[in-house]
């Protein structure tokens, strides 16, 4: 069987072909390690018989990841006979508009962009999931009502239902820190808000400083300060709040928030908790900001950021041991769960089939998940896989950061409209960590989306 990349546009689309997959060239030979879960595998082989049939899949994976995504979908061949065919674009976005429009749309699409998803929904370009397929996301992920909401859309009949199946989640909920400077100074891993202040605090009492930030970005200089306000939305206010701040409903003017705004505010604009003081985090690159954990001595002791900030990290360090992280801990004092903040990509059909069809029943199978779980880049909320799988300790960490979740949602500056989500909350962010009023700050950016046509 073929595992095929088409171009989608000769311009901007890249090709290539793969050698005919059988059981025998997979990564992972099913039956042969213990620990996937190869009865879901076989269990969708009996069902699923598609020889002969053709899937056309269109994503965002490109270079490494385009190479997992095959090995992935190469299961999916082996398990229903069927030939895939996955291509992506540098302008993907684009690509999956004109497709759609044009009257020629993959059977699947996998997209890391809700509001695009929306969109195309809205214009009666996506098919439904159905009713089982929400109640399968209710029973089987983590904080499974999060992720249903994330997958769904209004119709063009103006009906709300899952259009779209969450799969490959990041965190951003995470703290970095160096373990041994930790330990050196006698510093404990806080587990609450309220004690990652605490801890906060004693390092400065120790004549230390606790946090490295940085914001800048070229031009997408500020986002890291979104994120950071995003979190602590979800840990100051309900989760329905946070939704209604993301489209609008929740004006920037309302005083909650301006409070979360200012939970920023109370880590990044205080000169004694920031590497270089509150003047330097405008201006200090977001990719130079964590390097300050490693200098010897410490000129930080927590940086918090995404999962993938690693990339950045000093060559040759190595997780779990020269560089860990914790959780962005809850409030005790609040009663609203452990939220996280992240993002992910969601597949959607575009084209109905019984091939499109089988393949999102696949991606609901363990060991779709198991299989890239192993490799890198890879996490899920999915409850039932086995997490030993991951490929090494930090995946796993983060995957059971996600298990623990009861609310997960998408980061909020993605599901703005740009020109507030990558425009004027980033620059509002910017003027605030100079030193500009949270209220005038929050008025500007929520001025700038009322301007929006």
């Amino acid at each position: 069987m073929k595992l095929r990349l088409l171009a989608v546009a000769a311009a901007t689309t890249f090709a290539v072909s793969a050698t005919l997959a059988t059981a025998q060239d997979l990564r992972f030979p099913p039956g042969e390690d213990s620990k996937f879960n190869w009865d879901s595998f076989e269990e969708f082989s009996a069902k699923h018989d598609l020889s002969g049939e053709t899937i056309d899949i269109f994503g965002p994976w490109r270079g490494d990841d385009q190479q997992l995504a095959e090995d992935l979908f190469a299961y999916f061949e082996a398990a229903t006979g069927a030939d895939v065919n996955y291509s992506s674009s540098e302008t993907y976005e684009q690509q999956i508009v004109i497709d759609t429009e044009a009257g020629s749309p993959p059977n699947i699409a996998i997209l890391p962009q809700p509001g695009l998803i929306a969109d195309l929904v809205k214009k009666g370009f996506v098919s439904p999931l159905g009713e089982e397929t929400e109640q399968w996301l209710l029973d089987n992920y983590a904080a499974g009502s999060s992720w249903v909401g994330l997958g769904s859309y209004e119709g063009p009949d103006g009906q709300s239902q899952l259009y779209a199946l969450p799969y490959k989640i990041d965190v951003k909920s995470l703290v970095w820190y160096v373990p041994e400077n930790f330990e050196d100074a006698g510093y404990e891993v806080p587990e609450t808000m309220e004690e990652l202040k605490e801890l906060t605090e004693q390092i400065v009492a120790d004549g230390e400083t606790p946090w490295c930030i940085g914001l800048g970005s070229g031009g997408a200089t500020g986002w890291p300060a979104t994120d950071w306000v995003e979190d602590m939305m979800l840990r100051t206010q309900p989760p329905e709040v946070y939704d209604r701040w993301v489209s609008n409903e929740v004006k920037f003017t309302d005083e909650k928030v301006v409070a979360a705004i200012e939970e920023f505010g109370a880590f990044a604009r205080n000169d004694d908790y920031v590497a270089g003081g509150a003047g330097a985090v405008a201006s200090t690159d977001f990719r130079d900001s964590p390097k300050g954990m490693f200098a010897s001595p410490p000129q930080c002791y927590m940086h918090r950021q995404a999962s993938f900030i690693p990339t950045f990290f000093p060559e040759g360090t190595e997780l779990g041991l020269d560089a860990d992280f914790f959780y962005f801990p809850s409030y005790a004092g609040k009663d609203l769960g452990n939220p996280v903040l992240g993002a992910g990509t969601l597949a959607f059909i575009t084209k109905d089939s019984p091939a499109s069809r089988a393949l999102i029943e696949f991606l609901k199978t363990p060991i779709a998940h198991e299989v890239w779980m192993a490799r890198s880049g890879f996490l899920t909320p999915y409850k039932s896989v086995n997490t030993d799988t991951y490929g090494d300790p930090t995946l796993k960490k983060m995957g059971e950061i996600l298990l623990n979740a009861t609310t997960f949602r998408f980061d909020g500056s993605d599901l703005m409209p740009a020109g507030v989500g990558a425009g004027s909350f980033w620059t509002g962010m910017v003027d605030y960590a100079g030193g500009k009023d949270a209220n005038e700050v929050a008025t500007e950016i929520q001025d700038s989306w009322d301007a929006l046509k």
